[in-house]
C-alpha cells in the first residue's frame, strides 16, 4: 500500500491523483466515510502503483526543466497562438469569454472559471496543433456546461468529432 493525502470537499465523487513528483492525493466528498475512502483506494491500488512508477520514470518533455528566459519566450508565443485558436473556436461555438491567461501550470492544460476566464498552460505550444485545439474547445465547452456531463462531451464532439483521439494522445504523451 502507499501513503496518501486526503482532501475532503464539496464534491460528489471520490478521485485519486498521482502528482508528477509521486504524491498520491485522494479527494473525497465531505459525507464519505473513512471505510468508503479506504475501499476506493484499495480498489484502485494497481492503477496508483502504475502511475507512481510512471512518475518515477517520467522523462517526457512536459517534465523537462526550462530556464526562466525560455519560459518567457514560450509564454509569449503561447499567448498569441492560443488567443487566436480561442477566438476562432469561440466564434464557431457562439460563446463569449473574458480573459485568457497563459500560466506555468504543471498539472492542468487548461481551466475555465465561472467568470468566463480561460487559463492555459504555455506547454500546449509544444503539442500538436490538434491537441492544443482539443484543450481550447474543451475549455470553451465549459462556458456552456460547467461540468463533464454527457451534454458537455456532446458540445466538444460537435466541434471536434475525433476529440477522443486527441484526449488519448494527451493522456499518453502530455
Amino acid at each position: 500500500m502507499f501513503d496518501y493525502q486526503l482532501i475532503r470537499s464539496k464534491r460528489k465523487t471520490i478521485a485519486i491523483q498521482v502528482t508528477r513528483d509521486g504524491k498520491v492525493v485522494v479527494r473525497a466528498p465531505l459525507f464519505s466515510t473513512d471505510r468508503q475512502i479506504a475501499k476506493f483506494v484499495e480498489e484502485h491500488e494497481d492503477w496508483v502503483t502504475e502511475k507512481l512508477g510512471e512518475a518515477e520514470n517520467d522523462d517526457r518533455i512536459s517534465s523537462l526543466d526550462f530556464t526562466p528566459a525560455e519560459i518567457r519566450v514560450y509564454k509569449k508565443r503561447a499567448q498569441g497562438i492560443i488567443s487566436r485558436r480561442v477566438a476562432h473556436y469561440a466564434g464557431i461555438m457562439d460563446v463569449d469569454y473574458n480573459r485568457i491567461t497563459i500560466r506555468d501550470q504543471k498539472s492542468r492544460w487548461g481551466s475555465c472559471s465561472e467568470g468566463k476566464n480561460l487559463n492555459f498552460s504555455w506547454r500546449l505550444i509544444l503539442m500538436p496543433i490538434e491537441v492544443m485545439d482539443y484543450v481550447v474547445v474543451h475549455e470553451l465547452a465549459h462556458l456552456k456546461q460547467m461540468n463533464h456531463s454527457q451534454a458537455f462531451w456532446e458540445e466538444v464532439e460537435k466541434i471536434l468529432p475525433n476529440y477522443k483521439e486527441q484526449r488519448k494522445w494527451l493522456k499518453e504523451n502530455g
